[in-house]
């Protein structure tokens, strides 16, 4: 319980840092000016974009799954917003464990063997968006130092990441003899066998990297996503006064995203409005009207994916407490979180979220 605080405290504390960096010295009057003169109407494209982003998201997730067990993409989709809509009302991307322990109790896939998706999902995200970096900077160079470090940073810790995953889905046996080794000698006799378990389903995970035809897809669809985003972030500047290139918006998406890996309160507040604001102003934009369009931005990405993944909770019956039950248990060694399907975090047995026979 103390080290859920102490998590909730530090994320809102690095989320309060951000928002004090964004707008100190910031008149608020020209802000709400900014956001007063709007032309909303512009919000309704991005939102249908958005969405199709979503469906890519899907899409993508299905290829990851696929070694594990298929599963239709009208089954998936849910579980996916779900996962969105739970990162978004819990701190350090708790979402991400929700829709892991969700999919379990749907489809009987394991905990763990989810996460290793979800893992290698954010792993290929963050590539993306350093490509989305590298191909803006001939365009739209890197307006500071600061910016340049998070930069450099990223492509150490995700470019790392992909080669010891491939690494290990291409030697999985000899990952796991070392695992075994490790714990017999370093983990209390009482937790071996749990770990040993978790390892052994994340390896199973991580199946979808030797598949040379499914690392295409994961890598096109991982693109498509976010020229999805950026396209959404591109509608939203039209509703303000200002104007900066694509390659702008491309760069600022990757720096966001970027940022919003780090431990922050619910909703990614700060770590996403924070950098946001000072790339654009950066490039010339009034720190006023920069200010109105990123909030606006995080409202429109984060409201319309919310409500929806309600209205799935509510069609599963899946409640408030149930949601805080299965996050918390699932970071709990030997909690249902390790992946077994025998021990479930949810309500037993809600109606499906879709119907058996429906079709890919």
């Amino acid at each position: 319980m103390k080290s859920k605080y102490l998590r909730l405290f530090v994320g809102v504390l690095i989320s309060a840092v951000f928002i004090w960096l964004a707008l100190r010295g910031l008149h608020l009057p020209d802000v709400w000016l900014s956001l007063r003169s709007a032309d909303y109407v512009w919000l309704i494209p991005s939102i249908a974009v958005y969405f199709l982003a979503v469906w890519a998201r899907t899409w993508r997730w299905d290829y990851l799954l696929r070694p594990i067990k298929q599963i239709s993409l009208r089954r998936l989709f849910p579980v996916v917003v779900i996962g969105y809509m739970g990162n978004n009302v819990y701190p350090f991307r708790a979402g991400e464990v929700l829709r892991a322990v969700v999919l379990r109790q749907r489809e009987g896939v394991s905990v763990s063997s989810s996460l290793a998706t979800i893992i290698v999902e954010r792993v290929f995200d963050g590539l993306v968006m350093l490509l989305f970096v590298f191909v803006a900077l001939p365009f739209a160079p890197l307006p500071s130092d600061s910016i340049r470090f998070v930069v450099i940073l990223g492509s150490v810790l995700f470019f790392g990441a992909l080669l010891v995953f491939f690494a290990v889905a291409a030697v999985p046996a000899r990952f796991l003899r070392l695992a075994e080794w490790f714990i017999g000698r370093f983990v209390p006799h009482r937790l071996r066998a749990p770990l040993l378990g978790f390892a052994e389903r994340f390896v199973e995970g991580l199946l979808c990297l030797r598949d040379p035809r499914n690392l295409v897809m994961i890598f096109l669809t991982s693109v498509v996503i976010w020229l999805l985003e950026t396209v959404k972030y591109w509608f939203v500047m039209h509703a303000f006064d200002f104007s900066v290139s694509f390659f702008a918006l491309m760069l600022m998406n990757g720096v966001v995203n970027l940022a919003t890996t780090l431990p922050s309160a619910p909703g990614y507040i700060g770590t996403f409005d924070g950098p946001g604001i000072a790339v654009l102003t950066l490039y010339g934009v009034d720190p006023a009207v920069a200010t109105a369009y990123t909030l606006t931005l995080h409202a429109a990405l984060w409201l319309p994916i919310t409500l929806l993944g309600i209205y799935y909770m509510i069609r599963i019956q899946l409640g408030w407490a149930d949601i805080g039950r299965a996050v918390a248990g699932a970071g709990e060694p030997g909690g249902g979180g390790a992946g077994e399907i025998g021990s479930p975090l949810l309500p037993g047995s809600p109606a499906p979220l879709l119907s058996e026979g429906d079709d890919r």
